[in-house]
């Protein structure tokens, strides 16, 4: 795993869970045909050809590393059936949608687990929920609102307060969501590229597409080295999908989003925080700030200071800048882990919808796109992808993909699309953390 190291914290340009699989798949030469092309090797992607895969369908998966290369392997662990967004302004956005969207994030969580064991996919699942929690007194009070809204719009949630529920003492309580909990984004990344490796799936890593084509007969995909000819294809590459011509205009906001990981800290110490449950934890901050405990008895924190898109989204590593801000929170979070050193850093790329809401549509005759993310893909992405995989297989719509499908694909600009509006989310959350402590 490449990285540098500077004061005492080892930068990765990967991530920190495991390193790069040695056994590519071989890269796409020549011209082939198909009857789906899948473009990107996430967990959308990933999710997708193994459904097309286990109904028949003769699918090409192509990615421009190897399968699992972006946020799949990067991000933070979280298998929950959250949404992004704070509830109350979900609700006043999508009055109509909100109960189906809760229904399809719950119903994502069920086929992740089911992904799991049917697959064997030893990723260092623990079933404990998560919880949106507050650190001030006006979070709090949101938090039992939105609760509220999430309950009676039939979330499998609840309020629960903090040290009665086993939260760090910093955390007052929150919004615990029963299903899901934590895992090795990794490991379960790795599994799902097995899987997708036996399958029957044709695999094609180190393809990065460089133009995909509709035409009379059929669509084609080009890549450096080859070329596929197919009847459909599919766009699910998230963050990536910007760099592809055919892909509709602000779909996505790319933001980077950074983590960084402590070193072991002996489990009493642990418990004497308060944290208990072991649950992870994000918090009602515009921009959330993320914590949980990792099975070498380690804390991860993230997010908090995203940053956008400027150029190629390249691979890249954490801004030092960025990670002395996240170490910052933490120690004001766990004053009693102040001396707890930070050890590694690492990131990636996330999409932001503009709706804040998974989607999918169609882009132009016989090209599909999907996207699972807004920070919560790693249990909705596999799950969206089934539901297309099975449109295109023949199917009548899940009840789920009607409610994310795109009629046009149009899209108004994202509230994350400008680093603008990021910087401003982040200086308003400080002076909220500024104003709850005196309040306190």
């Amino acid at each position: 795993m490449s990285a540098r190291v500077t004061s005492g914290i080892q930068y990765s340009s990967f991530s920190g869970w495991l390193d790069r699989p040695t056994d590519h798949a071989p890269s796409l030469e020549g011209q082939v045909d198909a009857d789906v092309v899948v473009v990107g090797g996430g967990y959308l992607g990933m999710g997708t050809a193994l459904r097309l895969a286990e109904r028949g369908i003769d699918v090409a998966l192509l990615d421009s590393q190897f399968c699992g290369w972006g946020a799949a392997s990067r991000n933070a662990g979280y298998l929950t059936n959250t949404l992004a967004g704070d509830a109350q302004m979900l609700a006043a956005l999508h009055p109509r949608r909100l109960r189906k969207a809760i229904r399809f994030a719950d119903s994502s969580v069920g086929f992740s687990n089911g992904l799991i064991e049917r697959h064997g996919i030893e990723c260092d699942y623990e079933r404990t929920g998560n919880v949106i929690a507050a650190v001030t007194e006006g979070q709090l009070k949101r938090s039992r609102h939105n609760a509220g809204i999430l309950v009676d719009a039939g979330a499998d949630a609840e309020f629960v307060e903090g040290r009665a529920f086993g939260l760090p003492d910093a955390f007052f309580g929150g919004i615990y969501e029963r299903a899901g909990g934590l895992i090795n984004p990794g490991k379960y990344a790795r599994g799902l590229r097995d899987a997708v490796l036996k399958s029957g799936a044709r695999v094609y890593e180190n393809s990065p597409v460089g133009s995909i084509r509709p035409g009379r007969a059929g669509v084609v995909v080009t890549t450096p080295a080859g070329r596929i000819r197919a009847q459909r294809v599919v766009i699910a590459n998230n963050a990536h999908s910007r760099d592809l011509a055919i892909a509709p205009p602000r779909m996505t906001a790319p933001l980077w989003v950074s983590l960084v990981e402590t070193e072991p800290i002996d489990p009493e110490r642990l418990r004497a925080t308060g944290w208990t449950s072991r649950v992870g934890i994000s918090t009602h901050h515009l921009v959330l700030e993320s914590y949980r405990i990792t099975p070498r008895n380690t804390i991860l924190f993230g997010v908090r200071r995203p940053e956008a898109a400027r150029g190629a989204l390249g691979a890249r590593e954490v801004d030092p800048r960025v990670a002395s801000d996240l170490v910052r929170a933490f120690r004001l979070r766990f004053p009693t882990l102040s001396d707890v050193e930070p050890r590694r850093a690492w990131g990636g790329w996330i999409a932001m919808t503009p709706s804040w809401l998974p989607l999918a549509g169609e882009a132009d005759d016989n090209v599909f796109y999907a996207i699972a993310c807004n920070g919560h893909g790693l249990a909705q992405g596999p799950y969206l992808g089934a539901l297309l995989a099975d449109r295109l297989a023949g199917d009548d719509p899940h009840e789920d993909l009607r409610t994310l499908w795109r009629r046009r694909p149009w899209f108004s600009p994202s509230p994350a699309s400008s680093a603008t509006a990021v910087r401003a989310a982040w200086t308003v959350d400080r002076l909220s953390d500024r104003l709850g402590r005196r309040a306190g």
